[in-house]
């Protein structure tokens, strides 16, 4: 996400009400996730075990709860709740903004496009030429649809990102400041839920079809011309590369990447990155041949246990 207007670190410090370490006048453009940092980008981080992968990324300002070597070229906001923090700054540039009616009156909508009755678009939407979109849809704030979109009744898109952090009185949320973007030419189904990005966008590729209930956590990315079946769920920051397959049921953790033209089997389990141009089966999915073999060998168990039993 990127600030409105170049900030600068002491800038920052006194909104979040922070120390810090670095030039007063040093620049700051915006924040985001530790997975899509660039030069610029403030990025939290709260836990020792994670201190390294933050000072080493590209972000070069870091929200840290507590005072550590800091590298040359970058900066540090001394926080004793980076957490809380981040969801201000959240809050500060990008702060909801109710809207009293139906279609927001800062929404783009594209030459030719059809929106049916009960459709709800939000603040600063836009959505290209010749779409249709059908009745009951919920399009929230500052989503980008393209043109020839076609999307069914009942789906959300923009919903905030399942992000939380464990603390002893509650789970306290991570605000939600990124978006969803729909690329030209993909079909959604009815009741897909698609959650925007934490600081980034959820991206929808181009060409690609949802079937219905289809759910896609924050701040993944889906490639071009990729087809998914009814009522898969991938989770957040999960990489689905072009021309991947993805059947009915088949569930997606978070963080992984799926390879180019991928095929993944019904109800299968993806628990880690999988190579492009295979096809795959299974919880934890694995290659095809491999796990139907693994599932004829556990079929000869009984057997095997009963010649055993035979044995003197």
């Amino acid at each position: 996400m990127k600030f409105p207007t170049p900030q600068t670190l002491e800038n920052i410090a006194i909104l979040i009400g922070s120390d810090y370490v670095g030039s007063p006048d040093f620049p700051v453009f915006g924040m985001n996730e530790i997975h899509v940092v660039q030069p610029g980008d403030i990025v939290f981080v709260d836990h020792p075990k994670y201190y390294d992968k933050a000072l080493q990324s590209q972000a070069t300002v870091i929200l840290i709860n507590k005072k550590v070597d800091c590298p040359v070229g970058k900066a540090l906001l001394i926080s004793d709740d980076p957490f809380r923090d981040f969801n201000k700054l959240t809050r500060y540039f990008k702060p909801f903004t109710s809207s009293n009616s139906l279609i927001s009156e800062s929404a783009e909508i594209g030459e030719g496009t059809v929106i049916q009755p009960n459709v709800f678009i939000g603040n600063n939407v836009k959505i290209g030429k010749n779409c249709l979109i059908h009745p009951n849809v919920s399009i929230y704030d500052n989503t980008v649809i393209g043109n020839n979109v076609t999307i069914h009744a009942g789906t959300v898109l923009g919903a905030d990102a399942f992000y939380y952090k464990n603390r002893p009185e509650n789970f306290d949320k991570l605000l939600s400041g990124g978006n969803v973007v729909i690329e030209d030419n993909v079909d959604l189904g009815a009741l897909c839920t698609i959650d925007k990005g934490v600081t980034a966008s959820t991206t929808i590729g181009e060409g690609s079809k949802l079937d219905n209930q289809v759910h896609v956590g924050h701040d993944t990315v889906i490639g071009k011309r990729c087809l998914i079946a009814a009522q898969v769920c991938i989770a957040g920051c999960v990489l689905v590369e072009d021309f991947v397959t993805l059947w009915g049921q088949a569930a997606i953790t978070s963080g992984v990447t799926v390879g180019e033209k991928a095929i993944i089997s019904a109800q299968s389990g993806v628990s880690k990155s999988l190579p492009g141009h295979k096809s795959y089966f299974g919880s934890p999915a694995e290659e095809f041949r491999k796990k139907y073999k693994e599932l004829a060998m556990v079929k000869l168990i009984p057997d095997i246990i009963k010649k055993l039993d035979k044995l003197p």
